[in-house]
C-alpha cells in the first residue's frame, strides 16, 4: 500500500500511584517507533482516583505521516498471531466511526512485546481516512493488523 489511509493515531495511558512512572514511560516508548520518539510529546494531567489516589494521565495525537506509518507498521509487525486472530474476530467491537481501538498490555510492552489486554492498557486509536467498517477491516487486513 503506497499511502497509508490513516489520518492520525491517538495514544493514551495512565500511570497509577503504585507504578513507577519511568517504567510506564519506557513501556509506552517500546510500543512507539524508536526512530520517531523525539517527534512524539505527551500532554500530562494529574487526576484523582476513586479513593483519592493520584493518577497521571498521558495523551498525544500523532499526525505526522511518517510517524503514523512507522507506528502502525510496528504494531502490525509485532502483534502476535493469536492477538491478530482475536482482533480479527472482535473487530466489529473495536471499530467505531472510522477508528480502530486497541488496548495494549503495559507489562508486556515493558518487556518489548506488543500484546492485547483488557485492563489498565496503553490505549491506541487509529483513525482511518475512511469511515465504513468494511473499509477499515479491509485496510487492517492489508496492513497485517488482523488475519
Amino acid at each position: 500500500m503506497s499511502q497509508l489511509p490513516v489520518a492520525y493515531v491517538d495514544v493514551r495511558f495512565c500511570a497509577h500511584a503504585t507504578e513507577d512512572l519511568d517504567k510506564v514511560m519506557e513501556a509506552v516508548q517500546n510500543v512507539l517507533p524508536s526512530d520517531h520518539l523525539e517527534d512524539i510529546t505527551f500532554n500530562r494531567s494529574n487526576l484523582e482516583g476513586h479513593y483519592g489516589n493520584p493518577i497521571t494521565f498521558f495523551e498525544t495525537r500523532i499526525k505526522d505521516k511518517e510517524t503514523v506509518r512507522a507506528l502502525v507498521e510496528n504494531l502490525s509487525a509485532n502483534l502476535n498471531m493469536l492477538d491478530k486472530d482475536e482482533l480479527g474476530r472482535e473487530i466489529n467491537r473495536c471499530v467505531e466511526k472510522g477508528s480502530l481501538y486497541i488496548r495494549l498490555d503495559k507489562q508486556a510492552a515493558l518487556q518489548g512485546k506488543i500484546k492485547l489486554v483488557t485492563s489498565d492498557p496503553i490505549r491506541i486509536r487509529i483513525r482511518f481516512k475512511k469511515s465504513k467498517i468494511e473499509d477499515v477491516i479491509e485496510i487492517c487486513r492489508e496492513i497485517g493488523m488482523i488475519t
